[in-house]
């Protein structure tokens, strides 16, 4: 199931912090830009329904947590980009990445390392 961009932020909140109850979900958001808690509280159930968070309920107040690791979701949402947007192509979505945001020189070096190591069968 891909998340929408306010499920997105939600995940955000759970891998930052772990584990959260709605109202830590809330305050985070809160202040990054006005968010209602009852907002919160309604995408973190659909968010559940939708296998994305697991609920602890055993506690007064539920407990949410990211279903997936950040790793995992980010990979499915880059691969299904690729598929959809760029025909299967890892290549055009990189040159098209790096042709709408120039990379820092610290990331160009990391991508180097990351081909380099793929080159040579290490990953």
């Amino acid at each position: 199931m891909r998340p929408t961009a306010s499920e997105l932020e939600i995940l955000g909140v759970l891998w930052e912090q772990g584990p959260s109850t709605v109202r830590q979900v809330h305050e985070v958001l809160d202040g990054r830009k006005p968010t209602g808690y009852t907002t919160v509280l309604k995408l973190l159930q659909i968010m559940s329904e939708k296998g994305l968070v697991a609920r602890e309920e055993s506690a007064r107040a539920h407990v949410y947590r990211a279903a997936a690791a950040r790793e995992e979701t980010q990979g499915q949402l880059v691969g299904d980009l690729v598929d959809r947007a760029f025909g299967g192509s890892a290549a055009e979505l990189v040159m098209r990445a790096l042709s709408t945001r120039p990379a820092s020189q610290e990331e160009l070096d990391e991508i180097r390392r990351m081909l380099d190591s793929y080159r040579g069968g290490a990953v």
